[in-house]
């Protein structure tokens, strides 16, 4: 079963973005800010979001926080959905 927060996270556009962004790969915090008109603390608030519901993960290397995708929240989002795709007739 999903997490609620699951679907709380992705509801956000800005958060579905950020998504977008770790698609290409390990970004920090910064990193990702450099994308959005809005102050680092409402990325990190973000982030929060998206950590809370499993969808990424972070990982400190010296200084600064990487921020990554769990795939494995999307591989459940997923077969969550395709129980509702109606089957061939």
């Amino acid at each position: 079963m999903l997490n609620n927060n699951v679907y709380k996270a992705l509801s956000d556009e800005n958060r579905r973005k950020i998504l977008d962004l770790l698609l290409e790969g390990d970004q920090t915090a910064g990193e990702i800010a450099e994308h959005f008109e809005m102050s680092k603390a409402g990325i990190s608030q973000h982030l929060n979001v998206l950590k809370n519901a499993q969808l990424v993960y972070s990982d400190k290397q010296g200084q600064y926080v990487y921020y990554s995708l769990n795939t494995t929240v999307f591989q459940d989002v997923l077969k969550w959905m395709m129980r509702f795709r109606k089957e061939d007739v």
